[in-house]
């Protein structure tokens, strides 16, 4: 009786989001859609993702019934789905977080800062329809604070809200990252914005608005503080 061989598969073989998912679990860290993975993955690697997204985005389409053939239109829809997800509106689980210069708080500033309203967009995790919004960050500093360039704001911001999100979470990482950036005495972050998933389907509401906030420190301490920057960013 002959056994036949068995047929290991070679790294080449195995899907790269397969290579990646066994890095993540290996390491028993959670990936969920709104989490960075950057970590995970090596140089040239996405570049493989993106291929192997472009394969399985054109058997969905062929699964629609869409003759991706012969429509000029849609023959290389795949392609650019693909590329859409991993290098715009789902980088920031990809990439790590952007450069951001810290500088010390050599004026002593003690006074409150308000940076906004800040253009964001993302992609509701439950429909993956598009929530475009503003976000507000008020930021009350002490002389041991780190102070980051105005435009950073809006980088970490994009970082985090290029993801498949719902709102509710998003401005808790954005909070986050900030005060692990800066160690500032308060922080807050307002954030209002449309939800195609709303706008496009179901109710198809136009009209309806989502607003949030998540207060750290003096803005959560002090009413007043609060009122101030409520009061600010509705001018």
């Amino acid at each position: 009786m002959s056994i036949e061989p068995t047929t290991e598969l070679k790294p080449v073989d195995i899907p790269m989001s397969q290579r990646i998912r066994e890095r993540i679990v290996a390491s028993k860290t959670r990936y969920h859609a709104n989490d960075n993975i950057a970590q995970f993955i090596e140089p040239g690697e996405l570049d493989e993702l993106l291929n192997e997204v472009e394969e399985k985005l054109r058997a969905v389409l062929q699964s629609l019934v869409i003759d991706t053939a012969s429509d000029h239109n849609t023959q290389d829809t795949g392609r650019r789905v693909a590329k859409m997800y991993i290098n715009e509106i789902f980088k920031g689980r990809y990439v790590p977080m952007p450069a951001v210069t810290e500088f010390p708080n050599a004026s002593h500033l003690n006074e409150l800062m308000i940076i906004g309203p800040i253009t964001v967009r993302s992609a509701c995790s439950h429909h993956l329809c598009p929530i475009m919004g503003k976000v507000w960050i008020g930021v009350m500093p002490n002389e041991h604070s780190n102070l980051i360039g105005l435009s950073k704001y809006a980088r970490i911001a994009e970082w985090i809200m290029s993801r498949p999100q719902i709102q509710e979470e998003a401005v808790v990482q954005l909070a986050d990252a900030l005060q692990d950036k800066m160690q500032p005495d308060g922080l807050a972050v307002v954030m209002e914005a449309d939800h195609f998933c709303m706008h496009w389907r179901g109710v198809k509401d136009v009209e309806a608005k989502m607003i949030n906030s998540v207060m750290h420190g003096s803005f959560l301490k002090d009413p007043n503080l609060r009122r101030e920057f409520l009061s600010l960013i509705k001018r």
